[in-house]
């Protein structure tokens, strides 16, 4: 009985917050599922009116909603770039060259940076007359020249590098932890045997890197999912011509401008499912990973 009541007691003291967690996230939960099946006035206290699955009919014929989502396909784009480049700075940093905790410091600190703050600082060194152009027009590439945030073809693209920059911090950091618990027998091994710098990567530190590397993917998928808004709203507002509209920015249209708070919530909801697909298969990955370090 004592043996039992001890293998519950963590969950006992553990309880009020579970509880208190629960119903943080619980409450919002609902409230989306509810409005989401629900025509809802210009307020979410208004007297609402059941409308089954018709708002969902709706974003599935919304061309907008469509192009959300594509822009948001697109910038998954972003993470097979931060995890190339978070491999080759984290091996760059490990082989410890004069100077690299000053170069770890420097490319951490985007990472810790507010993104409104960078989104209005890149927004306007992108500008048609911002430094950008202003430095490539000193410098005679006046064919290089661009409007960055200005035109449909540019926008996305520039607001993906935008996003690179600043993650890219988080995966170099990650990668360098992890690198740090290997031991440096493995690589004495690989240079005795006369391996290159690049068969060291290869054969040395990117399968120790695997697990890694597959977390930082997954989180960095749920972030081109559901942490972009901000990016969006500072830069171009969606614009220009809606190239740079993704699935949060669409639900705050819907729910803020076009007062469609219904619709607005059933796009939350398809949002919400794909996000909690990917932890998942983050969950499942985690696991699978852990069986595959221990053998």
């Amino acid at each position: 009985m004592s043996d039992r009541f001890d293998r519950w007691l963590p969950w006992i003291y553990s309880l009020p917050m579970i509880a208190f967690v629960g119903l943080t996230f619980a409450y919002p939960t609902l409230s989306l599922l509810t409005y989401s099946v629900e025509h809802v006035g210009r307020s979410a206290y208004l007297p609402t009116t059941f409308v089954g699955l018709s708002n969902f009919g709706y974003i599935a014929t919304d061309s907008l909603f469509h192009r959300a989502i594509g822009n948001n396909l697109r910038l998954f784009l972003c993470v097979p770039v931060l995890l190339v480049l978070s491999v080759l700075l984290a091996q760059l940093l490990h082989d410890r060259p004069q100077g690299w905790k000053v170069y770890r410091s420097i490319l951490f600190i985007p990472y810790i940076l507010s993104i409104p703050v960078v989104g209005v600082v890149f927004g306007y060194l992108f500008q048609y007359q911002g430094q950008l152009n202003q430095g490539l027009r000193a410098l005679g590439l006046d064919a290089l020249a661009a409007d960055w945030l200005g035109s449909p073809a540019f926008a996305m693209p520039t607001i993906m590098f935008v996003i690179v920059w600043k993650e890219l911090g988080f995966g170099i950091i990650l990668c360098l932890a992890r690198l740090s618990s290997v031991g440096e027998q493995y690589y004495e091994a690989a240079r005795v045997d006369g391996a290159s710098w690049f068969q060291v990567l290869r054969y040395v530190t990117v399968p120790q890197l695997t697990p890694t590397l597959a977390f930082y993917a997954i989180v960095e998928l749920i972030n081109m999912l559901s942490w972009v808004f901000s990016y969006v709203y500072v830069m171009t507002l969606g614009g220009p011509q809606n190239s740079t509209v993704v699935a949060e920015y669409y639900i705050y249209q819907q729910v803020f401008q076009n007062s469609q708070i219904g619709v607005g919530a059933a796009a939350g909801v398809v949002l919400l499912c794909i996000v909690g697909l990917l932890l998942a298969v983050r969950q499942w990955l985690t696991g699978r990973l852990a069986i595959y370090e221990s053998e």
